[in-house]
């Protein structure tokens, strides 16, 4: 009922409160670019949902071996550090990584994150042939 109501009341009214003359190309641009990462940001956690579900069916030890130290290492940090702390360090982490992706640190030091893994990877893979 609430939804019917507002399906019909917010095009309504909306251009009485905010005026249809206040909304610009710029802020349209905006709106979509908005649009567009929301759209991306949903992609990308069912991709990782999809390769968690797929790492699980194909590879249940490896799996296994995955959830055991992240749990651990979750475990470990909330034992280290006080809960109202780690909650104020998540918040402020989340508050301000739309700024941090903005600037380009988030891509910056995932890309770094990632060069490390594949050397390590490479590195491991000469040991053993």
């Amino acid at each position: 009922m609430f939804i019917c109501l507002a399906d019909y009341l917010v095009p309504a009214l909306a251009p009485r409160i905010f005026g249809s003359n206040k909304w610009t190309t710029e802020q349209q641009q905006r709106f979509h670019e908005i649009c567009n990462n929301l759209v991306k940001s949903r992609r990308r956690i069912v991709g990782w949902w999809k390769r968690f579900f797929t790492l699980k069916e194909e590879k249940p030890k490896m799996y296994f071996m995955t959830m055991l130290c992240s749990l651990a290492v979750v475990a470990w940090i909330g034992q280290q550090v006080h809960n109202l702390f780690l909650t104020y360090l998540i918040v402020s982490f989340l508050l301000l990584f739309p700024g941090l992706n903005q600037h380009g640190i988030i891509t910056k030091y995932v890309g770094m994150a990632k060069r490390e893994i594949n050397k390590l990877l490479k590195h491991k893979e000469k040991k053993n042939e």
